[in-house]
């Protein structure tokens, strides 16, 4: 079990950036994947990125390959996600998650049901 704090939403407009972070409670975060995933209103959770227990390896949502980029820094237990030329699709409630038990693998860690722990959220908007 490991405690997830997203911060660093907030209104940005469009074109603009915006870094998320992801903090954990705990001295075993490194056993951990780590995704982000976003559910808009009205809208089914998606995923948006996932990153290896080492930071070595990541995953992207096809649509968002080459504006975000999701890293980790062990040492202070914590996750970013780095969003650049937001769109208004972008606006969403951005949630962390970490699992554990699983090999790093994309049809795994894209999937919300293979996370066991979350953060309560940090809402994004975008403004045109």
């Amino acid at each position: 079990q490991v405690q997830l704090v997203e911060s660093g939403g907030g209104l940005v407009q469009a074109g603009g950036s915006l870094r998320l972070s992801c903090t954990a409670s705990g001295r075993t975060f490194s056993n951990y994947v780590v995704g982000w995933f976003r559910q808009a209103p009205g809208k089914e959770r998606e995923f948006v990125a996932a990153i290896s227990r080492s930071g070595v390896a990541t995953y992207y949502a096809d649509s968002l390959k080459g504006r975000f980029i999701i890293s980790r820094e062990n040492a202070k237990n914590t996750v970013y996600l780095q969003m650049n030329s937001l769109k208004p699709e972008d606006a969403a409630v951005y949630y962390c998650a970490a699992a554990t038990g699983q090999p790093f693998n994309y049809y795994t860690h894209s999937h919300a049901e293979y996370y066991s722990d979350w953060g309560q959220g940090t809402q994004v908007a975008v403004s045109s």
